[in-house]
């Protein structure tokens, strides 16, 4: 009788406890993604110890919508605690590359065309710079990463619940700038490994009539076939009533996680770009880069942050 008494007793305790256990296998908590994916990158001491670092990679260039074509480049990004600068270049072409700089505070982004105009993407970064101001561009590839440092940058964080994309469960945490930016991001995260594996950046402007002939959207140079021709600037009251709002979307995307040292890093980073203009037209573009060579600790000429 005392057997089947202590054997009930603790059937009950388990029911009992059946419903806590799944709430604390499901429940995530914003600092508990944040605490795993640092360790993720490397442990505190080994974080603390990095302050610069130096990514080489070959990369490639395409249109894939807009006109076409594909160039092989290189890569390098360099990094130095908030500054950091990230270079693609192309050896032939109208298109030269990308140059973006960041002195940990004021911006520089190189015009890419025979013309001296910047992409359709740079000139996204240049109106939207929070994405070089903040150190979210090239994600934990540089220092400047704003989840390294967060008492500094004080964003602020919300976790969104989880979202599928391409077939993978991942956590979103949603992230605002302390200043206030037009464009919305989110981080994404692999609740596994807790490495970041996707930024992904959206802007979206509504048709507006344009007062005293000044343009209601960004006038950004097209690529592909037709560099250095100015995208539409701007509609008269007319035709401003039939326009679509214009979308601007850019995804970073990381993979390849390798440890070195102790510091585990993405080696293979994509930034996908698309626009949508009011007109209908549209531009997708892909720099596709692969890491070759990755250094710590590298002393670096403070050239490569001047801002001119």
């Amino acid at each position: 009788m005392s057997r089947m008494l202590s054997f009930a007793l603790s059937v009950v305790v388990v029911v009992a406890l059946c419903p806590a256990i799944g709430m604390a296998a499901t429940e995530v908590k914003l600092d508990d993604i944040i605490a795993g994916h640092l360790d993720s990158i490397a442990k505190a001491p080994t974080r603390t110890a990095t302050k610069s670092r130096v990514v080489e990679g070959t990369t490639q260039f395409k249109v894939l919508t807009g006109g076409a074509g594909t160039t092989d480049g290189k890569a390098v990004i360099v990094s130095d605690d908030r500054k950091l600068q990230l270079n693609m270049k192309f050896p032939s072409g109208n298109y030269h590359g990308e140059r973006f700089i960041c002195d940990g505070s004021k911006v520089q982004i190189a015009t890419s065309t025979d013309a001296q105009n910047r992409s359709n993407f740079g000139q996204f970064v240049y109106l939207q710079d929070v994405l070089l101001r903040e150190g979210l561009l090239g994600g934990v590839l540089t220092t400047a990463w704003p989840l390294l440092d967060l008492d500094g940058r004080k964003p602020k964080l919300s976790y969104e619940g989880t979202k599928t994309i391409d077939g993978k469960t991942l956590y979103d945490v949603r992230y605002k700038p302390k200043k206030s930016a037009d464009v919305e991001i989110h981080l994404y995260f692999d609740p596994e490994s807790f490495h970041h594996v996707l930024t992904v950046y959206t802007l979206r402007i509504q048709p507006q009539l344009v007062q005293g002939g000044q343009a209601n959207s960004l006038s950004v140079p097209e690529m592909g076939g037709t560099a250095g021709i100015q995208a539409p600037a701007g509609a008269d009251a007319s035709q401003a009533s039939g326009q679509q709002e214009t979308r601007y979307r850019v995804e970073e995307r990381f993979s390849d996680f390798k440890t070195v040292d102790g510091i585990t890093l993405p080696n293979h980073y994509v930034i996908h770009f698309t626009q949508e203009l009011q007109s209908g037209r549209s531009t997708i573009l892909d720099w596709d880069t692969t890491a070759t060579r990755i250094l710590e600790n590298v002393t670096l000429d403070p050239r490569n942050f001047q801002v001119k």
